[in-house]
């Protein structure tokens, strides 16, 4: 069962053996990614912003647009402007899926991502899951609830950040076991994630995602690598309302495990520069992947 959480925004995996771990999955197969490099990126001059750090903030006036790692899987390769805050968190992101003859439901109360802008080109992510309750039932109803894990998170640009058609960004991530005793399988795992995004014709987006995770097994008692890739498309609707689709697939890499498909869509409202509300759903396509997951959430940029 996928447990709902941050990577952020997104999700997290399907649990492994004993505790279940709320990391998430989710990547591209070494993907467009690198393609991207060859991407003509003809950039608008731009304010040099070199100048600005966390003890030296960028002026106002200088921000860029609010960008944010939610609703989607896909993470985005922007980050915070130097010496600023923002908090992603979701109200409330309740999972469900029936497999097996098992029924499990998992909500995640308030899942937070708050990040902090080191550099212009630089951000820190501390990402924490305060509740979570998971109701299993296989014929013994059973009930797990406490903190989750936590995640720190680094994201450094490459290019893009203010300004071109395409962007592109690294995230290396650990993930601490801080969770309670059945939330965790009390283990440290890490990874990496690289988020590209492209201009497309008439004002749509694309966003592409590959991720490696180096997860915990507990049923071979070691490391094995998770492989994800994502795919969302976005345009704006109406006002200030958007929304995307997205696809995400995840691989387990380690052995013969069935591959999970899942298609996602959301809205985003924007009720100014510095605060977007936002909400989504995800439909399991495959047998592995989790059935149903819905969400709601908001931004905000201090």
């Amino acid at each position: 069962m996928r447990l709902s959480g941050f990577r952020d925004g997104v999700r997290a995996p399907k649990a492994r053996g004993g505790a279940s771990s709320p990391t998430c999955v989710r990547a591209w197969a070494l993907m467009p990614a690198l393609a991207a490099a060859s991407v003509a990126r003809a950039e608008p001059a731009q304010a040099d912003k070199s100048q600005y750090h966390l003890f030296n903030p960028t002026p106002r006036e200088l921000m860029r647009e609010l960008g944010a790692d939610r609703p989607d899987t896909t993470e985005s390769p922007y980050t915070v402007d130097a010496g600023h805050a923002q908090l992603e968190m979701s109200f409330v992101d309740f999972t469900y899926d029936d497999e097996d003859d098992v029924r499990t439901r998992a909500v995640s109360i308030a899942p937070l991502n708050l990040k902090l802008g080191l550099l212009n080109n630089v951000d820190v992510q501390f990402v924490l899951d305060p509740y979570v309750e998971i109701d299993i039932d296989d014929g013994a109803d059973e009930t797990l609830d406490g903190f989750g894990d936590a995640q720190l998170r680094l994201k450094v640009n490459l290019w893009g950040n203010d300004g071109g058609r395409t962007a592109f960004a690294v995230m290396p991530f650990v993930k601490f076991p801080t969770g309670d005793d059945d939330l965790t399988n009390e283990h440290v795992e890490g990874g990496v994630i690289f988020p590209l995004a492209i201009e497309l014709p008439a004002d749509f987006s694309l966003g592409l995602m590959a991720e490696f995770d180096v997860v915990y097994d507990d049923a071979d008692d070691n490391y094995d690598v998770d492989l994800v890739h994502t795919a969302t498309v976005g345009h704006d609707l109406v006002g200030k309302l958007a929304g995307y689709v997205e696809y995400v697939g995840i691989a387990q890499l380690h052995d013969d495990a069935d591959y999970q498909a899942l298609l996602g869509a959301g809205l985003t409202y924007a009720l100014s520069d510095d605060v977007q509300l936002d909400a989504g759903v995800n439909f399991g396509l495959t047998d592995e992947a989790d059935d149903l997951n819905v969400f709601a959430g908001i931004t905000v940029r201090l």
